[in-house]
């Protein structure tokens, strides 16, 4: 499972990291945000401002699901 995760996260960020000659001007702010299983919020991590690329890889990450808790960890952008 560790093996397909590194697999994915290696592809995305190979891929993010190429562009074309033209900007993409798209920035969103996000922040890294924890909820309950019953979907209360409980954390959120100060966002900033991402942009291009780095906006196209956060929004790519997968939301993780703590098998023990139930709470789920997602990127959240605006």
């Amino acid at each position: 499972m560790k093996k397909k995760l590194l697999y994915t996260a290696s592809l995305l960020l190979f891929v993010a990291s190429f562009h074309g000659c033209e900007n993409l001007e798209t920035c969103k702010h996000c922040s890294l945000n924890t909820y309950s299983a019953g979907g209360d919020l409980l954390t959120s991590v100060k966002g900033a401002e991402y942009c291009d690329a780095k906006l196209i890889t956060i929004e790519a990450t997968p939301e993780y699901t703590d098998p023990v808790t139930g709470s789920v960890t997602r990127w959240v952008c605006d």
